[in-house]
């Protein structure tokens, strides 16, 4: 790998994303030397993915390069590669160019898409935890759409301008508000010969009440919101099934749709080579103490979405988001500095910002420790937020230009076909690719 060798300890950070790059930030400088580790060569502002699935921003803008955060940090490198296992008998990492010795790790792998051990779903359905998954969603959208002008077949068009959201937390609900403002002031002006107004929003929630992490007047805040918006809303039913043309459920209905997305769970990003007493399986998560410490290890760390820390307050776990990522990689930077000059290190406590989440134009909602809003100061309320968490000041600019102009345009230039996405033909499956 290469790695220069050094006198100071060697902590190496398996992950660039919140709680990772937060993590390195505390350790600019410090009497240590530092690895970090991702199988991309940037970090990605997730909560604005569905932006570049509709065509509301280009990637480049929620995209950071890593190598220009640490660019400025002695003794501080990285390496784009994937990690395959842990040594933790040897002390030392596996990954795809070599492998490398470590005093401390840190495993901030974060979280990938949860199908819950359904094959077809996996395979057929549209999933949003990437930059290039948000590219696939966007090209297949308006390949819909090209195709759905070609064909004179009623039922072959509505199944092409038809999407069914499984997932009504966050991301369902910003998705679904953004295909719903598209719907309405966009795609009717780029297909004039489409009945767009046939085209349908189905977000599906197997619970009681979407947003369910927030609270109730959130939940019917932003269900009246997108109600308004021309959006189907099923609650209390389960996706069964997906064939890549229908959609089943467990409540005697289904949807006919070229394009399910799937927004219904995450799970940790599970690195091989840890004790299984350290693992939840029900999330897939690692299991820590209040130092981020993995269980049975001394030298190894977790934090952000595969760190689960129980409590009282958590016995599951804090939320599988940012603010606890950045909290934790934050705290365990201190922790680490403390570690290495023999200091008693700090335990975590989660600092409860509040949460959001935003519909369309003029249409948010937000849940603070002592107050809850929605509408269009909720809407400021999250624009501002995420602008000030983006990496990067010409990021914050051209995000911040971009949501003028489709304010005062009412429209969304990002809607390209860059890279087309060939979906995965129904006829050509088999067990073997499953």
């Amino acid at each position: 790998m290469n790695i220069p060798d050094s006198a100071l300890p060697r902590i190496v950070i398996i992950g660039g994303g919140f709680a990772g790059i937060a993590l390195a930030k505390q350790l600019k400088n410090q009497a240590v030397q530092t690895v970090l580790l991702d199988k991309h060569n940037y970090h990605t502002f997730q909560p604005l993915l569905y932006q570049v699935a509709t065509g509301g921003l280009e990637a480049g803008s929620i995209a950071y390069p890593i190598r220009k955060v640490i660019q400025e940090y002695d003794d501080c490198y990285f390496r784009l590669t994937s990690v395959q296992e842990i040594d933790t008998k040897n002390r030392q990492i596996i990954t795809e160019i070599g492998n490398l010795s470590y005093d401390y790790l840190v495993i901030a792998t974060g979280s990938k898409t949860n199908y819950f051990g359904n094959s077809d779903i996996k395979r057929y359905s549209m999933s949003m935890k990437t930059i290039p998954q948000s590219l696939n969603i966007r090209s297949l959208i308006l390949e819909n759409f090209e195709q759905a002008v070609l064909t004179r077949d009623t039922a072959e068009q509505n199944s092409l301008i038809n999407f069914v959201l499984v997932g009504a937390g966050p991301t369902g609900v910003e998705l679904a508000g953004a295909l719903a403002e598209m719907k309405k002031a966009i795609l009717q002006k780029d297909y004039p010969d489409l009945d767009i107004a046939r085209m349908q929003i189905n977000l599906i929630q197997s619970g009681d009440r979407i947003l369910n992490t927030m609270s109730e007047k959130a939940s019917a805040a932003a269900e009246e919101f997108l109600e308004s918006l021309g959006v189907t809303i099923w609650k209390n039913v389960r996706v069964t099934n997906y064939d890549g043309k229908t959609v089943t459920t467990n409540a005697n209905m289904s949807f006919e749709t070229a394009t399910m997305i799937w927004t219904a769970g995450v799970e940790g990003a599970l690195v091989a080579g840890l004790d299984g007493e350290s693992l939840v399986a029900r999330a897939a998560r690692i299991r820590v103490n209040e130092f981020s410490q993995v269980r049975g290890y001394d030298d190894i760390f977790a934090v952000g979405d595969i760190a689960s820390m129980e409590s009282e307050d958590f016995p599951q776990g804090h939320p599988m988001m940012a603010q606890p990522a950045l909290q934790q990689g934050k705290l365990l930077g201190q922790n680490l500095i403390k570690l290495v000059q023999k200091k008693k290190m700090q335990p975590f406590k989660y600092n409860d910002k509040g949460s959001m989440a935003t519909i369309g134009r003029n249409k948010a909602v937000v849940d603070l420790p002592n107050y809850h809003f929605h509408g269009v100061f909720a809407w400021f309320v999250w624009m501002f937020v995420h602008l000030f968490s983006l990496i990067g000041f010409k990021n914050k600019a051209v995000v911040f230009l971009n949501w003028v102009y489709n304010y005062i345009r009412f429209d969304r230039e990002g809607r390209l076909i860059i890279r087309p996405y060939k979906k995965k033909s129904f006829t050509t499956f088999t067990n073997d690719e499953v």
